[in-house]
């Protein structure tokens, strides 16, 4: 009995951290000068134009473990207009998901000067996205389910649409975002038409200390998904020290769900949420960028010792010739 508790506690937070995603998951990757992947009126909001790739992978030596590829651009066109680019590509055992999300925002300056930050920002991503379900290794030998075809990859294709506003003050920032806006269903699952996950998204920090020694950065993500009322909220530090090549910065993030499940831990009934503790470090050189992500899940029950392991590449094009005068790295 208390193997089959364990088993659907695993599958609970498996659920609540993957499955429950519909379009790109909101992990992390976002600390890694990549807020664009979460809102979408950060396309061409900062300096340069940006090209992000990550990789991330989840359990290394499990079949089947979750993994998520990701590819961005989005830089300013105008004045005051921006736009972007995301293609994507989430795996978890037999579902998978592909799409291409295509943005355009604008922006509002409302400083003085080019060099004094004041921005309001609006932004839209339109998205295809197909989702992908491999029933081919389904059936056992000799079994038989009338649900099951157990010879088929079912496929379906739908569209959505993103909506974020970001208000970018010297050091300091905010934005909001409504993922997934429109309601959408697919027929994927035995013809189950599955409601759309309309998820909102609140972030929100500030930049503090000095530029010849350390820059501080707190910040705080909040997320609500509508339809199964989950929240969870990320508390993020990141440290920044200019060097001779570059900048060297690192961080850490730690995530809390405010739900969870009741399970028999052999002496009682315990209550577990998902919890994760993310260490990141990166540097930039030049107009490159590295940073490499580790999270590692905390609680009593979970599905394996290993964590989330992620690299992120990037590089900075068409940079203004002056920065702002602020401490803003996700701009300047």
């Amino acid at each position: 009995m208390y193997t089959k508790i364990k088993y659907f506690i695993i599958c609970f937070f498996i659920g609540l951290y993957s499955y429950s995603q519909e379009g790109i998951p909101v992990y992390s990757d976002y600390l890694s000068d990549n807020y664009y992947l979460l809102h979408p009126s950060m396309a061409g909001a900062s300096n340069c134009a940006k090209l992000r790739v990550t990789s991330r992978k989840q359990w290394f030596g499990q079949e089947d473990a979750p993994s998520l590829q990701t590819a961005s651009f989005h830089g300013r066109i105008g004045e005051k207009a921006g736009a972007g680019i995301i293609l994507f590509n989430d795996k978890n055992g037999y579902h998978s998901q592909k799409g291409v999300k295509l943005t355009y925002a604008y922006h509002l300056m409302f400083s003085r000067d080019e060099i004094d930050l004041n921005q309001l920002s609006f932004g839209i991503s339109g998205g295809l996205i197909q989702s992908q379900l491999d029933e081919t290794s389904f059936m056992q030998s000799g079994d038989y389910d009338p649900i099951i075809d157990g010879t088929i990859v079912q496929k379906d294709s739908y569209f959505n649409v993103d909506l974020g506003m970001s208000y970018n003050f010297l050091d300091f920032y905010v934005h909001g975002t409504v993922k997934n806006a429109i309601e959408t269903r697919r027929e994927i699952y035995s013809g189950y038409e599955s409601d759309n996950l309309r998820k909102l998204i609140l972030s929100t920090g500030y930049v503090f200390g000095d530029k010849d020694r350390i820059l501080w950065e707190p910040s705080i993500l909040f997320q609500y998904t509508e339809l199964t009322t989950e929240k969870t909220i990320d508390f993020n530090l990141k440290a920044y020290k200019t060097m001779d090549f570059g900048t060297l910065w690192g961080g850490l993030s730690y995530r809390s769900s405010f739900d969870g499940a009741e399970f028999n831990n052999g002496n009682g009934i315990s209550r577990q949420r998902y919890q994760a503790i993310t260490p990141i470090v990166g540097v930039n050189f030049n107009n490159f960028m590295f940073a490499y992500t580790y999270s590692h899940l905390g609680g009593e029950v979970k599905y394996t010792t290993g964590g989330f392991h992620q690299i992120t590449l990037g590089l900075n094009l068409f940079c203004k010739r002056e920065k702002y005068e602020c401490n803003c790295p996700a701009i300047n």
